[in-house]
């Protein structure tokens, strides 16, 4: 059967909703045909438009001579009428259409636009609230970040684990366990070190992959154990862990061969690398725990070789004589580590103190709460308590506290405090220094990433994709040349970046610019290079 679109609908649509439809009109410009008119006339007769565009502040709008407004036009059927006059309004339509579009083109958001960010306030400007400072004399344990570095095999993981086993942070239950699957494995004596090192990887290397979080109680602190990996694959995890310490544990092994090993004897050591890394980023006060001293039977001898030749090397990085504290001790045996030596080969010549004494008297790390809110991501987490947008970290400057705003940068996205934790324990507040847990609300979790950084909203923290940086090159065999492709570690973050020139070699005695321009970089030379990164920072 055929019939016309038009009695089609008259039979089947109700009275009510009946509207006389009119066949196509070939003879009429298709919103196509529209279109493509207001293209060829917007080149010639753009100056021919009658009326003119006003730019208000939110609207756009179009000021029309009443000759070219469409409501003067004779006025047509609903969809009917003469079409000459429908051609005649539809070409002033397009004309005036075409204009707006033109200068609405030139407002258009871009495609990376960033969320809108207050105008950053001047940092002088900012004064600590109250509540920021009430805090400081409650009687309440300080926290200590510690990071545990050294050499692979030197034993960080086992000494970690048998001063938690000590100090009654492990169970008998989970001790047991520990043992009895380490044994299976053929790994008896690895089971202290799987207090820490929690993955099926890390178990079936032996080694420390990612850094390991744990918390005990001294007299003065509550400490913050970040067990470091030491492979020299892994040095960016290590880095990870290191950037949020206030002191560093340096694990050295004893034993004949191993110490001469991680001091780069026969190639580079992380010895001496981990050693030049936790001192870059700001860490003074270190403690040397020469490991391992039961293989060396003890020998007095043999800690004062390691303690000289250490020690040269430490100076000249930096360290103070009074920041170092040596400590004899061997974690398998339990000698030295929570109280004094028992074994009589140790006790006879060594009379300083044990390693949580002398994790208890380190200095107290100073805390800046006069200055706005900056907390690294260090990971992002989910949990049942935090909720799905959740992150941890350290707090390095300024206090945070529960329904507060935060901005997340450099998303530039803002969101609400939620729930702040410390150690499982429910926090209202916490304040530089704190290593916490933050559950936020009201952001989107695409926006919040590791390397980000937690900001007072009026007070942003910098971001760049283009640096200057003072380097220090360390031990290298191959040349540095504009042009290197490497990855950048700032605080958390992990970025692609490349080498796009050395703008001169510095002094390393005054810290002055020679004024002539390398081509290249070697070993043990410091010199200001510029960075263009892969993304911002």
């Amino acid at each position: 059967m055929q019939a016309s679109l038009g009695t089609l609908h008259k039979t089947f649509m109700t009275h009510k909703q009946r509207h006389n439809i009119v066949p196509f009109k070939f003879d009429i410009p298709s919103p196509d045909d529209m279109v493509s008119i207001g293209l060829k006339s917007s080149r010639h007769l753009r100056k021919d438009i009658p009326g003119k565009m006003v730019m208000g502040d939110d609207d756009l709008v179009a000021e029309k001579d009443t000759s070219t407004d469409p409501s003067s036009s004779v006025k047509l059927d609903e969809l009917g009428g003469n079409s000459s006059s429908v051609a005649a309004n539809t070409r002033n339509e397009t004309l005036i259409l075409d204009n707006e579009l033109q200068h609405l083109s030139l407002e258009r958001k871009p495609k990376n636009s960033k969320a809108k960010i207050k105008k950053p306030v001047p940092v002088s400007q900012y004064k600590p609230e109250p509540w920021m400072l009430q805090g400081e004399d409650q009687e309440m344990p300080r926290q200590l970040n510690l990071a545990i570095v050294g050499h692979v095999d030197s034993g960080k993981s086992t000494l970690c684990g048998r001063l938690l086993h000590a100090l009654g942070r492990i169970s008998k239950k989970q001790m047991h366990k520990n043992e009895k699957e380490a044994k299976e494995k053929g790994k008896g004596s690895f089971a202290y070190a799987w207090a820490m090192d929690e993955s099926a990887d890390e178990r079936a290397r032996g080694i420390t992959m990612n850094v390991g979080v744990a918390y005990f109680d001294t007299k003065n602190y509550q400490v913050v154990m970040l067990d470091s990996p030491g492979h020299k694959d892994f040095v960016p995890n290590m880095i990870s862990g290191v950037t949020q310490a206030d002191a560093a544990v340096l694990v050295v092994d004893a034993s004949l061969g191993s110490f001469e090993s991680g001091m780069g004897v026969n190639g580079v050591g992380q010895t001496k690398e981990h050693s030049q890394l936790i001192r870059s980023f700001g860490v003074e006060n270190l403690i040397v725990a020469v490991n391992k001293m039961d293989s060396v039977e003890y020998s007095a001898e043999r800690f004062n070789y390691v303690k000289s030749q250490l020690g040269i090397f430490l100076r000249s990085c930096g360290y103070k004589e009074s920041a170092i504290t040596w400590v004899p001790l061997s974690a398998m045996e339990n000698e030295n580590l929570v109280t004094a030596a028992s074994d009589t080969r140790l006790s006879s010549w060594f009379h300083g103190t044990c390693l949580l004494e002398a994790i208890d008297s380190s200095a107290a790390p100073h805390r800046d709460v006069s200055k706005p809110l900056r907390l690294p991501i260090c990971d992002v987490i989910s949990s049942h308590v935090l909720g799905q947008v959740a992150v941890c970290g350290k707090v390095v400057c300024g206090a945070i506290r529960s329904d507060s705003k935060v901005l997340v940068m450099p998303s530039g996205e803002l969101a609400t405090v939620k729930i702040i934790e410390r150690d499982s324990s429910r926090l209202s507040s916490a304040r530089a220094g704190d290593n916490i847990a933050i559950g936020l609300q009201g952001i989107d979790p695409i926006h919040v990433m590791s390397g980000g950084v937690l900001c007072h909203p009026d007070y942003p923290v910098s971001v760049a994709s283009s640096l200057e940086l003072k380097i220090l090159v360390l031990d290298i065999t191959v040349p540095i040349l504009p042009g290197l492709q490497f990855e950048l570690h700032a605080h958390h973050a992990k970025v692609s970046a490349s080498l796009v020139r050395i703008v001169s070699l510095l002094d390393q005695k005054t810290g002055k610019a020679s004024a002539r321009k390398p081509r290249m970089l070697t070993a043990r030379q410091a010199a200001v290079v510029e960075v263009r990164l892969e993304r911002e920072v």
